[in-house]
C-alpha cells in the first residue's frame, strides 16, 4: 500500500476510518526525515494491513501541534484511534520493524476499557 500525504483535509478520517496507523512527521528541511521516507516506505509496502502515513509539518503544522511535536524526524503507531507509541529522532529499517512488531502484539484491552468508561460517564 502506498504511503499517503495526511493533511488536514484527511487526517481525521485516515484515523477514524482505520484500525492501524502509522505517522511520519517530517519536513523537506530535514535531511533525517528525508533520508527515512524510503525506509518508511518499504515498511509500507512489506505492511499493507497498516496504514502509513506522512505529515508535512511545513504544510499542516496544526496536526504537529496538536499532537506536540517538537522535533522531528518522528513517528506515531495508532491503533483504534489511540496512540500507542510515539518515537523521535532517527531510526533506522530494524528499529522500525521492531516497532511494528510490538505494536502488533500490544494488547488493547485496557484502552478499549478506559474509552468504555468514558463513553458510560458521558452517557450520565
Amino acid at each position: 500500500m502506498p504511503v499517503l500525504q495526511l493533511t488536514k483535509a484527511n487526517f481525521k478520517h485516515t484515523i477514524e476510518s482505520n484500525d492501524f496507523v502509522i505517522v511520519d512527521f517530517w519536513a523537506p528541511w530535514c535531511q533525517p526525515c528525508v533520508a527515512f521516507t524510503p525506509v518508511f516506505e518499504a515498511a509500507s509496502e512489506q505492511n499493507p494491513d497498516i496504514v502509513f502515513g506522512m505529515v508535512n509539518t511545513e504544510d499542516d503544522p496544526e496536526i504537529s501541534e496538536y499532537f506536540e511535536v517538537e522535533k522531528i524526524p518522528g513517528i506515531l503507531v495508532i491503533r483504534e484511534q489511540a496512540g500507542i507509541h510515539a518515537q523521535v529522532g532517527e531510526i533506522g529499517a530494524p528499529a522500525l520493524d521492531k516497532i511494528i512488531e510490538w505494536a502488533r502484539a500490544y494488547d488493547m484491552t485496557q484502552v478499549r476499557e478506559y474509552y468504555a468508561q468514558q463513553e458510560a460517564a458521558a452517557a450520565k
